[in-house]
């Protein structure tokens, strides 16, 4: 995995992130955020192949994955 940014001042802790990881790489947190939810973070962040799919199912726009371009170092 290259990078995965989670905003948690956006994240409502809808779960779609969670349920959608094929790799089963995130969990909704214990804590809470400034608007009272329980934000996902990234648990298993080895096992994490920066697809994309949490990004494109977060209805909030708050996932944002980051992967080097093939060929740079």
């Amino acid at each position: 995995m290259e990078r995965l940014d989670i905003d948690v001042r956006r994240c409502k802790g809808c779960g779609l992130c969670v349920e959608f990881c094929p790799k089963h790489c995130l969990e909704l947190g214990d804590g809470m955020n400034a608007i009272g939810y329980h934000p996902a973070e990234l648990h298993k962040p080895e096992a994490c192949t920066s697809c994309s799919l949490c990004a494109e199912v977060c209805p909030e726009a708050g996932i944002r994955v980051f992967r080097k371009k093939k060929g740079k170092p």
